[in-house]
């Protein structure tokens, strides 16, 4: 990894966007963690987003930091990485986040991050060649399996409930969930935090390598850097992403108190896996499979499958558009950075 000389006003600036990315990524991908109980009335909307934020800050005490270790030296060569490409990386993600949030659409703030982090970088390089294909092919194929892995589990969930409480009412058995639907939530919102917020630590970790200040040894990497993004992306996460809240959390499909826990917990099974597995997943994406997944458990019309359509569209796009948009970022720091 090559040490470039980085003026402090260039650092604290660039530290600042990080962060400025990782509230967004939380005021965006906060409605992920609270559209469930939101949505079945088990907390009012400012209780979720104070307990979603919580478990999103607790999270710093739950996970390594193997997923920043992906995202900061396993996507593209580090020797190309300069302080223009992060801030070009920074920018696309965040650029893009807002475009999403402004129409709605839960797309993946953490594919927005790898499309922003590998467009600048292509661009610096002018071609391909930078692209860790073993890292970014990993995190390019789980943009299918994450939601299937979501899918199957919630609907699986929502089978084994079924069963469980097959010789009680709806009514009966909703009442077993009525708290049961905190716990997942409140797992969904460990799973967020830990995967999300360890993003944001990988870039400002890979700044302070090109910058000299630290090295690849996650020893090296200062503490304050770690309690900085989890209190961003839990900021972020209180003061909530409304307009996606009612995508997630009415627009698919309709939740109550049992299909609403199947969810959260299916969504956080699968986000803990990817954890413990320093995979970079979207959370947008496992909560969304494990949402469908409990519909379509149910009955399969029960699931809008336009709007569903819609969201895999959009997260289609994400890696390319917000490499473009990081592309120009780029190209205009270079400018004044």
């Amino acid at each position: 990894m090559q040490h470039i000389t980085i003026s402090l006003w260039s650092l604290g600036l660039l530290i600042a966007v990080a962060l400025a990315f990782d509230f967004m990524n939380g005021f965006h991908d906060g409605a992920n963690s609270i559209s469930t109980i939101v949505a079945t009335g088990a907390l009012t909307p400012k209780q979720a987003v104070a307990f979603a934020a919580l478990f999103n800050f607790i999270a710093l005490w739950v996970f390594q930091l193997k997923v920043a270790a992906t995202i900061g030296k396993g996507t593209v060569d580090p020797t190309l990485v300069d302080h223009y490409v992060i801030f070009g990386a920074l920018m696309g993600a965040l650029a893009w986040n807002i475009i999403t949030w402004y129409y709605g659409i839960p797309s993946s703030s953490s594919h927005a991050l790898v499309g922003g982090l590998v467009g600048a970088t292509v661009a610096k390089a002018g071609g391909l060649t930078p692209i860790l294909w073993g890292g970014f092919g990993k995190i390019l194929i789980f943009i299918i399996i994450s939601p299937l892995v979501g899918f199957l589990i919630g609907g699986m969930l929502m089978v084994l409930v079924a069963w469980l409480f097959r010789n009680q009412s709806p009514h009966q058995a909703s009442r077993w969930f009525n708290s049961g639907q905190l716990f997942a939530a409140a797992a969904y919102s460990l799973g967020h935090g830990g995967n999300d917020a360890q993003k944001t630590i990988g870039i400002v970790w890979l700044l302070l390598i090109t910058a000299g200040v630290s090295t690849t040894d996650v020893s090296t990497l200062p503490m304050w850097v770690v309690y900085a993004c989890y209190a961003a992306i839990a900021w972020g996460t209180y003061l909530g992403g409304w307009r996606i809240v009612k995508t997630m959390g009415t627009k698919i499909t309709r939740l109550n108190a049992v299909s609403g826990s199947c969810a959260s917990l299916g969504g956080a099974i699968s986000l803990g896996l990817a954890t413990l597995g320093g995979i970079p997943v979207s959370t947008t994406h496992t909560i969304t499979g494990a949402i469908v997944g409990v519909g379509t458990a149910q009955d399969v019309r029960a699931v809008r499958w336009a709007v569903t359509f819609n969201l895999v569209i959009a997260w289609v796009l994400t890696v390319p558009a917000a490499g473009v948009i990081a592309a120009v970022f780029w190209y205009l720091g270079r400018g004044f950075l």
